[in-house]
């Protein structure tokens, strides 16, 4: 179950990120401005943010199977329409890409489906395997440009589009809910405002959108920042987007594993040190061999470690019926936590010309997080902390 279900949030990850790698050819060939790129590579990310919240509340209820085949056909459709006739100008890109949002929805249907297949001590490490399934971006940064040179703008659309209908039949035959997951009978309503009330539902969306934010933020956005600020070919800087999206990948399980074994906390307070540090490098635009990469690298791997740590905290502290809900809050935040920076930094390169104040930006947010988790995540994390291997905890439940 954990592999299927890491397998289908891979793809709608893919599919989620196909307009990503082709940004700078959209802003070349529709003449866009550098804020209009950036809307349109970040729509879909908000859209698949905010659509976490009633998707994870649905899973609880419903469950992981049934909402995996749902939530992978309707993707199909969006792709379709953007590789069949979405992609003529700016606005049928932006609808195509609210519709494509759907595809980030599958994070918060996998979370409460392993995580019920899990006991408390591993669940770090189980949703940390699964969060791999991000690497769906890099799927997409490797292969969408050279499919498109190849064989044209409709390739990569059709050919995910067709890999996510199989999977969706393949999940619905296969993929099980364990049995005995927690199933939740109060109306959605009423479930929502309880998990706005739970402490930990606020404190990991907060660090959430900063660790996988940040990762979101350069995972759509770093090709762009590549050709503007190092004079990148297209191809050369979704490679190396690519690289990217993959160290971080690798880095989430073991920062969920790192988590079962020192506590979610260390963890995330390792991992935003580091992105500060790396921010404040990158700020002054270093050259990339090796200094530059070196600092890009180094961040990748805190904020894959660092989202790992956050949903391993989340597994442990949330009650047993409401991970789903969590998990779509949680998610929703670290989606727009992603939204917001290339907005920024591409208005901020409009107006200057140059991306250090964005760097600049980030490396305060990560600083502030930092404290923030020394400081005030105390509570939620006891339950996690090492020595409580038990699953047992002790969680504020108050906003």
């Amino acid at each position: 179950m954990l592999a299927l279900a890491t397998v289908g949030f891979a793809l709608n990850f893919w599919a989620w990120a196909l307009l990503s790698p082709l940004g700078p050819a959209f802003k070349d060939g529709l003449h866009l401005t550098s804020f209009e790129q950036s809307l349109l590579v970040a729509v879909p990310v908000v859209v698949g943010s905010l659509g976490r919240v009633p998707v994870g509340a649905l899973t609880d209820r419903f469950g992981g199977r049934l909402l995996f085949s749902l939530v992978s056909a309707a993707t199909t459709v969006p792709v379709l329409y953007l590789g069949l006739a979405g992609h003529s100008s700016l606005t049928t890109l932006l609808v195509g890409g609210f519709f494509l949002g759907i595809g980030g929805t599958a994070f918060a249907v996998g979370v409460p489906l392993v995580n019920a297949w899990f006991p408390p001590d591993r669940r770090g490490l189980v949703v940390g395997v699964f969060g791999v399934g991000m690497g769906g971006t890099a799927i997409s940064a490797l292969t969408t440009v050279k499919l498109v040179d190849a064989h044209g703008m409709a390739t990569p659309f059709l050919i995910t589009a067709v890999v996510l209908a199989v999977y969706a039949v393949v999940a619905a035959l296969l993929l099980r809910d364990a049995p005995a997951r927690t199933v939740p009978t109060a109306p959605l309503g009423r479930r929502l405002a309880a998990t706005a009330r739970l402490g930990i539902t606020w404190q990991a969306s907060a660090l959430y959108a900063v660790t996988f934010g940040g990762y979101v933020a350069f995972s759509v956005y770093l090709p762009t920042y590549l050709k503007a600020g190092y004079g990148l070919a297209q191809a050369d800087a979704a490679n190396r987007m690519a690289g990217f999206v993959l160290l971080a990948v690798v880095m989430r399980p073991v920062g969920g594993w790192l988590s079962d074994r020192l506590g979610p906390r260390r963890v995330l307070a390792g991992s935003l040190a580091v992105v500060a540090v790396g921010a404040v490098v990158q700020a002054f635009t270093p050259p990339l061999a090796p200094l530059g990469t070196l600092a890009f690298l180094a961040m990748a791997a805190a904020l894959g470690a660092g989202s790992g740590a956050t949903f391993a905290l989340v597994a442990l502290a949330s009650p047993a019926d409401q991970v789903g809900s969590v998990t779509g809050v949680v998610g929703a935040a670290g989606g727009l936590g992603g939204f917001v920076p290339p907005l920024v930094m591409g208005s901020l390169y409009d107006t200057y010309g140059s991306y250090a104040a964005g760097l600049a930006l980030l490396a305060v947010i990560a600083a502030a997080a930092l404290v923030y988790t020394v400081t005030g995540v105390r509570t939620a994390a006891e339950g996690s902390e090492p020595g409580r291997r038990d699953g047992s905890r002790t969680v504020d439940t108050t906003a």
